[in-house]
């Protein structure tokens, strides 16, 4: 979850190293590094905190044409400046910075570095320890590396700097993220290639277990038994200017306002030149096929499959079973027969997902990945991917890839059912087209959210969100969107599950949002208000039109009652975002947290 920068080219690298951690920044914020090497030696720079307390501490009249930088999200040992990357081997000659965790860090260290003073509490320092360890052995810096690697057991991203050869880099990945960037008389390393667009969007893919040696005119890929793999770039298909927040103060304002655009594009991408839903033959025949789907997710993207469970169960007459990811590697249920494996993932590398994706590979079974990235780890090694379409997401609070992925797999459900003959009473596209209007008018009411926040929750410590059938996903999400940036105890419950023991948290003026956008469930989730309003709650009923009642504190406009979770979810972010804003929280960067989770 830390994010890695490197540079070896002609232009000075302390710019490049900063700016392209201020675009990784959204990986980790805990401390940061840069070390460079020029012809007076390997200068090194770590803080504790944010890129901009590294900026000012680092000495930009320190000319060098070849560094590495390292922004941190903090496993092993605490946010501190020795536990900053980059970390170094005793001597100072090897400088490395590592994303991932090194499960057997302890064995190596007992069996091979006994003898080592460390400086830090990282499994990070075992790696450049162990380093200079076998090139005592080897007398030779790529195969010291490659021994290294061999050895480690667990995950990394790594790139490192021998002080002796100005000219190379050392770089390596295990179900971490990392790509190099080819350019004109210099290459770049990178967690993301947000990170260096500026300098290039070609990028060569690194897979699992290889050795990379990168030099400014040469990238030479390696398997660890040194056979030479060869291999094309691809181009990164962003628009450089998406990382930008523009004219809006925190990039989640930006990205709630940017979703009916992605609505749009979504329509536009799954359409055919008939107007009718179009996919991959391969993922139809797949859906065909199977006899249940197991949705594997995490944090929201878990909400989301749970509405994506309706669709696929309601419009495509196929079990759905959802579950965490983290959970699912370790205690799998009986399988069904013929199971489809669907993976969704913002970062296409989440590191619990890509656990199950390689048990569930062993044993045959097929996968299915749904992703912003698409030449993520997740896409690569899933049998079939499909594309978000929701641009780079830079808040760590997701909100356009949550509402991305339900209009994904309403299309993917709908796909399915056309293609069993299932009679459908509603036109899918226009639907959504419909529910992109709607979002539209959602994002123009902000002044209003914004008042019903200072109503609602501007003094509480903590909050309660319900409600039944699709409302009760979404409340999960909403719980989630309001406790991750602003940091109030909030949690989503079923409406009729809060008297079954929560409601002995009901204290006078507790917060309850509600959300009543199903007519089956209206009056059921109508009473479960008056229930916790007869404690002393204060509710906010958030409505669909048509269903209003007096007293409802929002109206939502009118959308297809399947597609609901995409418009109802607005506010519920917008709530989240002002109640953060009024704390003088850190929207885009809440505390403890990381956007793309790389580590198990």
């Amino acid at each position: 979850m830390c994010g890695i920068v490197g540079y070896i080219g002609i232009n000075d690298t302390t710019e490049v190293l900063l700016n392209g951690l201020e675009k990784l920044e959204y990986r980790g914020y805990d401390s940061a590094g840069i070390a460079v090497l020029n012809d007076e030696g390997l200068n090194l720079t770590k803080v504790k905190g944010r890129i901009a307390a590294l900026r000012e501490s680092v000495d930009a009249s320190n000319h060098a044409t070849m560094g590495i930088g390292h922004t941190r999200w903090a496993t092993h040992g605490v946010p501190s400046e020795e536990n900053a990357h980059p970390h170094q081997s005793s001597s100072g000659r090897f400088t490395l910075v590592h994303n991932g965790v090194i499960e057997n860090y302890q064995d190596i260290k007992k069996e091979f570095l006994a003898e080592t003073d460390f400086v830090s509490e990282t499994d990070t320092e075992i790696i450049v320890q162990l380093v200079e360890k076998l090139y005592e052995k080897y007398e030779n810096t790529a195969e010291a590396f490659r021994q290294t690697m061999k050895l480690l057991k667990g995950s990394y991203a790594i790139a490192m700097i021998d002080a002796e050869d100005p000219e190379t880099f050392y770089v390596s990945k295990n179900k971490s993220p990392l790509l190099v960037g080819i350019g004109d008389g210099f290459n770049v390393v990178a967690s993301d290639s947000m990170a260096t667009l500026k300098l290039t969007n070609q990028y060569l893919e690194i897979e699992d277990k290889e050795i990379v040696l990168v030099s400014r005119s040469q990238v030479e890929i390696q398997k660890l038994d040194g056979q030479v793999v060869e291999r094309t770039p691809f181009t990164a298909e962003i628009d450089a200017s998406d990382t930008e927040k523009g004219t809006y103060p925190h990039f989640m304002l930006k990205e709630i306002d940017e979703q009916p655009i992605v609505m749009r594009k979504i329509i536009r991408e799954y359409q055919n030149g008939d107007n009718q839903i179009k996919l991959d033959k391969d993922i139809r025949k797949a859906m065909q096929d199977t006899d249940r789907v197991y949705i594997i997710a995490a944090g929201t993207s878990y909400h989301a499959g749970l509405v994506g469970k309706e669709f696929m169960e309601k419009l495509a007459n196929i079990p759905v079973e959802v579950h965490v990811a983290s959970e699912f590697s370790y205690n799998m249920p009986l399988l069904s027969e013929k199971p489809l494996f669907v993976f969704i993932s913002q970062s296409g590398e989440t590191a619990d997902s890509r656990s199950v994706l390689v048990k569930i590979k062993e044993l045959g079974h097929p996968a299915l990945t749904i992703t912003n990235v698409p030449g993520s780890t997740l896409s690569r090694e899933a049998d079939y991917t499909l594309h978000l379409h929701a641009g780079p997401e830079i808040a760590v609070a997701s909100t356009k890839a949550y509402t991305a992925q339900i209009a994904v797999l309403a299309i993917l459900a709908v796909d399915t059912a056309q293609a069993k003959d299932l009679t459908l009473d509603f036109d899918p596209l226009q639907e959504l087209a419909l529910v992109a209007n709607a979002m539209e008018v959602l994002t123009d009411q902000k002044e209003e959210v914004e008042q019903l926040t200072r109503d609602y929750l501007a003094t509480t410590r903590n909050a309660f969100f319900i409600g039944r059938s699709a409302d009760y996903h979404v409340s999960l999400e909403g719980a989630l969107k309001l406790k991750e940036i602003s940091y109030i105890q909030a949690e989503g419950f079923a409406g009729g599950e809060l008297k079954h023991g929560t409601i002995a948290l009901i204290e006078e003026g507790t917060p309850v949002v509600a959300l009543a956008t199903q007519k089956n469930v209206n009056y059921s989730i109508r009473g479960n208000v008056q229930e916790v309003v007869a404690r002393g709650a204060n509710a906010l009923v958030i409505s669909m039109k048509g269903l209003e009642q007096d007293g409802d504190a929002f109206v939502l406009p009118k959308v297809h009652e399947l597609l609901t979770p995409l418009v109802s979810v607005v506010p519920l972010q917008l709530l989240a975002y002002y109640a953060a804003l009024h704390r003088d929280c850190d929207v885009d960067k809440p505390r403890n947290l990381a956007k793309s989770v790389t580590v198990e």
